[in-house]
């Protein structure tokens, strides 16, 4: 094998020196240093018959022809090599026009599934590992937001089932934003659509806390739950309404894309910062209309269901003494027995492991 390497090698090292060159010494003038290059003329490089007339250099000084021990074929090959990680790549990217990249990418990914080359893989990178990139951060940002929001709810209300109300009313809201995105025939867009929900979640969450903090108040000053309730959804009403309306009337040129030349003076519409803003708008606009019925119908609906559950499971406790023991009793059993459990089965996992 060392005696086949070699041997390439002098051939290699041959036709090399031969049609690009070999450094052969350096020619010195003044200050300057010149490399003297050593190959063949121009017109025998060319001629195929004059490269494979070479002779290589054999054993005992032995003159061997190229032609004898090597065959000259012509192919195609890569003008260029690129690696990547020591890997060799090749990347092919394409400019379209009047089509988002997620449509795209999702029609390549389609055609290109039953593609699987013998010794090569598929990675889809450019947009598409942005738009990753773009999705964990945002991700990342939504489930803090929703943390803090939580976090901010159980210190102002002092109650689990109020605060999950309002964030859950923040989880309907997103119904409203895929409606829009598909009347509109829009594509999700992770980062805009992504702002855009965020930036909703804020909006929702500030109007159920006013509303239910109103209902608190008055049911503090001994106003019934029921009356509590509508009188709150009468007094509510304007303040909810104006601050969508305005929210909902802010966004709407956005959405369709009109902007104003300051240069011309003049309104354009379908302008391209509609392809970059529009799904934000669009996402804030149907998802607000949609949290606004929430607010002023489902969230005061949900409040007087859960207020009435809980002053009968209380009164119940109340009447039953016995039986609310019992059932502390039971759910104490319960959770000693769970965590003997999955303490075994923990301790199972470890000895088996």
């Amino acid at each position: 094998n060392k005696l086949v390497l070699h041997g390439l090698r002098i051939v290699a090292g041959t036709v090399r020196t031969a049609v690009y060159g070999t450094k052969a010494t350096t020619y010195r003038l003044g200050d300057e240093e010149f490399d003297v290059t050593v190959r063949l003329q121009d017109r025998f490089r060319s001629d195929k018959e004059a490269v494979m007339g070479l002779t290589v250099a054999g054993k005992e000084g032995r003159k061997i022809p190229l032609k004898d021990i090597a065959r000259l074929d012509s192919d195609v090959g890569a003008t260029t090599i690129r690696h990547v990680n020591r890997k060799r790549v090749i990347t092919v990217s394409a400019d379209a026009e009047g089509r988002s990249g997620a449509e795209i990418l999702k029609d390549a990914q389609k055609r290109l599934k039953n593609f699987h080359p013998r010794g090569a893989m598929l990675s889809y990178t450019g947009e598409n590992k942005e738009m990753a990139k773009s999705q964990a951060f945002l991700s990342k940002a939504l489930l803090i937001g929703v943390f803090l929001i939580a976090l901010v709810l159980l210190t102002q209300f002092n109650s689990v089932g109020q605060s999950s109300l309002i964030l859950f009313s923040v989880i309907l809201s997103m119904i409203g934003v895929l409606w829009g995105l598909i009347i509109n025939r829009m594509p999700f867009s992770v980062l805009m659509t992504g702002v855009g929900i965020i930036s909703l979640a804020g909006v929702v969450v500030n109007n159920a806390i006013v509303f239910i903090d109103f209902i608190n108040k008055l049911r503090a000053r001994g106003v019934p739950l029921k009356e509590a309730v509508l009188e709150a959804g009468a007094v509510r009403l304007r303040p909810v309404l104006l601050t969508a309306g305005t929210t909902i009337l802010g966004l709407l040129p956005m959405a369709q894309g009109f902007d104003f030349d300051f240069r011309a003076f003049k309104f354009r519409t379908g302008t391209g910062s509609m392809e970059f803003w529009g799904p934000m708008a669009i996402a804030v606009i149907y998802g607000l209309t949609f949290a606004t019925v929430l607010t002023l119908i489902v969230v005061p609906v949900f409040y007087y269901g859960m207020e009435r559950a809980k002053e009968r499971m209380a009164a119940l406790f109340q009447r039953m003494p016995r039986l609310r023991r019992g059932v502390l009793a039971a759910g104490l059993l319960a959770a000693v027995v769970i965590a003997i459990v999955l303490v075994d089965k923990i301790s199972s996992m470890n000895g088996g492991g």
